[in-house]
């Protein structure tokens, strides 16, 4: 599916929530993600309870779009879908950026371990990206279900 096909889907999608969507915007970020942006009249739909709609939302796309591409680039093309609701997505995508750096700040002070309390796959997978360039640091993910985790590994210079 091309960009133009995923973002009638997303709004044929908003549109039978009955929520008034005003537009969709299209950008890349540095880690090859696409971002739809979209803007709507009642975000709170979305973004209340933790943005539980919005992961459905963004998981739905994913699974219809994995449908629809062809085999050997359906895992690439579809986990760099990304659908923000009037900016809840980035604003938490950089929160968690802000709680990696501040860890990975504190596992280079104290030369050691250090967990961060446990978060979803999808923000396990932003800390793991923030950090995969520190030649410093490891990251892994320990934990099952709800409180899987991430931890931060200090494992020296090399």
């Amino acid at each position: 599916m091309d960009t133009a096909e995923i973002q009638n889907l997303i709004k044929d999608l908003i549109e039978k929530t009955n929520v008034k969507m005003d537009n969709i915007t299209v950008s890349r970020d540095e880690t090859e993600n696409t971002w739809f942006s979209v803007e709507v009249h009642e975000p709170h739909f979305f973004i209340s309870h933790d943005g539980e709609a919005l992961y459905a939302l963004n998981h739905l796309v994913r699974r219809i779009v994995e449908t629809k591409m062809p085999e050997p680039t359906q895992n690439n093309a579809s986990s760099n879908i990304l659908i923000d609701i009037n900016g809840f997505q980035k604003k938490r995508v950089e929160n968690v950026r802000a709680v990696a750096h501040m860890m990975s700040e504190r596992a280079r002070y104290f030369k050691s371990n250090i967990e961060i309390d446990p978060m979803s796959a999808f923000e396990r997978r932003i800390v793991h990206e923030f950090l995969s360039e520190a030649t410093d640091l490891k990251t892994e993910s320990v934990g099952f279900g709800p409180t899987r985790r991430v931890v931060i590994k200090y494992i020296g210079t090399l």
